[in-house]
């Protein structure tokens, strides 16, 4: 009798155990030649299915993993929320993995992730390099788990899904609503770090400060209020500004600290937004002028996509766009104090 396992079969394939489980009990599920290279395995093995391998595949119990890179960020809490209330809905586990700035450190969590059998992943990290897309390729591909990006988008390929908005139409928008204020001087505060959601407001920014002939600033801070705020009281004491665009509400929202401190006026002296529309935005003193990130609704859309992924049914768009708005509050000039 052979006393070959699921997990044998499942390393000698390549594939995960609910894998193994559906091409023994769904095989319509499973792509064709992964379907074919895991029976094979199980014939050459000689491998007896079970009533664990079974069990695999008619559970009820379905779970996420959630790949987070800073659960500190309201942007990210706010999002958390819109996808526990849409796995709520279908009664989904999830498991939270918050990544730290290694890489290599992120597909060790990856790997732990495979290990624990999850049905589907939503990555909600900031930055997604060729690397990264490359290895969560690997892993839908080999391993049968779907993948969502969620608030970040590889534009050089969608074979992984994404759900986000246009960060480059956002960065342009909220720049011209500050040079349509007559503001000259317009600064990009972003960060240190390289991400590409990040990038791509930076992109927005310098193509309608092109457009008006004004010579474009980008500075580049951290998100850490002891560091930025430093950073502000040597920088901005020997630039002349009159606007500024932060990549983030709370950065925004620590430079309209510090300006006050200086005594320099918001919205008078200096108009600042932000870009998120977090809780930040409306706490600030002045409230914050922000692009409106839909943050719950690309949750909740990332875990309905994911849904659709498991479930194996087709997409209409793998790249989903939602709309965003640019919501005007006094930390920039209405139009009834323009007139």
């Amino acid at each position: 009798m052979s006393k070959a396992t699921i997990y044998d079969v499942a390393g000698a394939a390549r594939v995960s155990l609910a894998t193994v489980s559906r091409a023994i009990n769904n095989p319509e599920k499973v792509k064709p030649e992964t379907r074919e290279r895991v029976l094979r395995v199980i014939e050459e093995l000689g491998y007896k299915p079970n009533a664990f391998a079974k069990g695999l595949a008619s559970r009820k119990s379905t779970t996420v993993a959630v790949l987070v890179p800073d659960m500190s960020r309201a942007s990210i809490a706010e999002m958390m929320n819109g996808i526990a209330d849409i796995a709520r809905v279908y009664k989904y586990s999830i498991m939270l993995y918050i990544l730290d700035n290694e890489e290599s450190t992120e597909e060790e969590v990856l790997k732990e992730i495979i290990a624990a059998q999850v049905d589907g992943i939503l990555y909600l990290n900031d930055e997604i390099t060729t690397k990264q897309h490359e290895f969560l390729k690997m892993i839908q591909n080999e391993h049968q788990i779907p993948i969502v990006l969620s608030n970040t988008v590889f534009h050089e390929s969608d074979e992984i899904p994404s759900v986000s908005i246009d960060y480059e139409k956002a960065g342009y928008e909220i720049t011209k609503k500050l040079i349509d204020e007559g503001r000259e001087n317009i600064y990009m505060v972003s960060t240190v770090r390289k991400y590409m959601v990040n990038d791509l407001k930076e992109k927005g920014y310098l193509r309608a400060m092109d457009e008006a002939r004004l010579a474009p600033q980008i500075m580049r801070t951290s998100g850490r209020i002891s560091v930025n705020t430093e950073h502000f009281n040597e920088y901005f004491r020997n630039h002349k500004v009159d606007g500024v665009i932060a990549v983030r509400d709370s950065i925004a929202v620590s430079f309209i600290n510090v300006a006050r401190m200086n005594e320099v006026r918001i919205p008078e002296d200096i108009g600042v937004c932000g870009f998120q529309n977090t809780k930040y935005a409306r706490l600030s003193r002045p409230n914050l002028t922000c692009v409106d990130v839909p943050i719950y609704d690309i949750g909740a859309v990332s875990m309905r996509v994911l849904t659709k992924l498991m479930n194996q049914e087709t997409l209409e768009e793998r790249m989903i766009m939602l709309e965003h708005d640019v919501m005007e509050r006094g930390s920039t000039k209405s139009e009834e104090q323009e007139k």
